[in-house]
């Protein structure tokens, strides 16, 4: 746990907002409205991006799945008929959201950048899809990849409704992002040129943490957001926002925008954990930490290709300050875990996706709550009345005493509580 300590009681609802359908490529046939309401509920989390809202079948499943709930937001029409007691938590809210691949030239250099889009209502969606379908192909994946400047992009964003928004995906990833060391920029400021302004929040992704970024004093003016990027329902909140605040669309921009009290932090993946933390080559067995990738001048001794820079390097690359000095507006606290399930995977010697580790998932959100509650807040004895070894881990995860073995060139790390 970095940051500070984050109970339940100091936030009123968890927001996952980044997440995809079963329309995007690899992603699971489970990735429905319904299946979505029920692992936000499993999980304890109150608000959930649609992803994909601007691929067509998607977006009419989405306008025949759910109806207008809090401002802004949406609910399921037709629930999922489960028990509100023993575990599962109370129905999920919908924001309409789509990420979007841009490629495309700029300065004599190919750039790869992926986009949150954001909007409150169904018709500045069909305007955002309907600008966009003229531009590529919006129908063969649900993140539909465009010839088009992320600047453009945000300029049809803002045309369309100016509270719809924009906000850069997974920032520091090296092929895909809007400072990626492979396909990015230097700065916000550069990758959206005189739009700039409308960029209130950046996503720091699965490799970066908060305390990483503050490193970089150019993105002070900006709300650090998480999000999973789910390609399946049960990643729901591998990383989320914490919101103290009206639970709809107008109080959650507003609370990114200021940066106040409403926006308390986020949940986060331990960054080692993410699949491009460190440098290296992952077909040649090459991992380094970046001052070793620097001595090798970026080559791997293996096959002479250059590695691939990964994010803690990257940051590295452009950092300005000391993390621990000052204390912007953007500095709030955060909390790293590691899903339920890998625990438990750790205890009984099995995969987080056998039959075991998921009959004792089941059990223990039944009779303890959703899962962030079980991590976060439950106490300690009562955790070990359920099990010694579970009381452990957990005690450990919260202290932050674990083992990590970082994640490279595509290669998710892993974290271990018990090891």
């Amino acid at each position: 746990m970095h940051g500070g300590s984050i109970g339940q009681k100091m936030m009123k609802f968890i927001a996952d907002l980044h997440i995809h359908s079963r329309y995007s490529l690899a992603t699971s046939r489970q990735l429905v409205p319904e299946m979505l309401d029920l692992w936000g509920r499993k999980k304890g989390i109150r608000v959930v991006g649609t992803g994909d809202a601007v691929h067509p079948v998607w977006l009419e499943e989405l306008k025949k799945s759910l109806r207008s709930g809090p401002d802004g937001l949406y609910t399921l029409k037709d629930r999922m008929c489960l028990p509100e007691a023993g575990g599962y938590g109370p129905s999920v809210s919908f924001m309409l959201t789509t990420e979007i691949s841009c490629i495309y030239k700029r300065s004599g250099k190919v750039r790869k950048v992926h986009n949150l889009v954001l909007a409150p209502d169904f018709r500045t969606m069909e305007k955002i899809q309907k600008k966009l379908s003229a531009i590529g192909n919006i129908r063969s994946d649900g993140r539909p990849i465009l010839g088009l400047d992320s600047r453009d992009l945000l300029e049809i964003v803002l045309e369309s409704n100016p509270d719809a928004a924009l906000i850069p995906a997974h920032i520091w990833t090296p092929w895909f992002s809007a400072l990626g060391s492979r396909s990015g920029f230097d700065s916000i400021d550069e990758c959206y040129a005189d739009l700039a302004e409308h960029i209130f929040a950046v996503e720091t992704g699965l490799s970066s943490d908060p305390a990483m970024n503050w490193r970089c004093s150019f993105l002070n003016r900006f709300s650090l957001v998480s999000n999973s990027d789910a390609h399946s329902p049960e990643n729901l909140g591998r990383e989320a926002n914490l919101f103290d605040t009206d639970l709809s669309y107008t109080g959650i921009m507003k609370a990114l925008k200021e940066k106040s009290k409403g926006f308390v932090g986020t949940v986060e993946y331990f960054p080692e954990e993410g699949k491009y933390h460190l440098d290296g080559h992952r077909k040649c067995g090459i991992r380094w930490e970046p001052e070793e990738t620097r001595k090798h001048d970026l080559i791997c001794p293996v096959c002479g290709r250059k590695v691939t820079v990964g994010v803690y390097h990257r940051i590295f690359e452009l950092a300005d300050t000391d993390p621990d000095r000052g204390s912007g507006k953007n500095r709030k606290k955060f909390i790293s875990l590691t899903p339920l399930k890998n625990i438990l995977s750790e205890i009984y010697k099995v995969g987080p996706g056998s039959k075991k580790v998921q009959a004792v998932y089941e059990t223990l959100i039944r009779r303890l709550g959703p899962e962030f509650t079980i991590l976060i807040d439950t106490p300690i004895d009562k955790l070990q009345s359920e099990s010694p070894d579970l009381a452990k881990g957990i005690e450990r995860l919260r202290a932050g005493k674990v083992h990590l073995e970082a994640g490279y060139d595509g290669l998710f790390g892993s974290v271990k509580v018990l090891s």
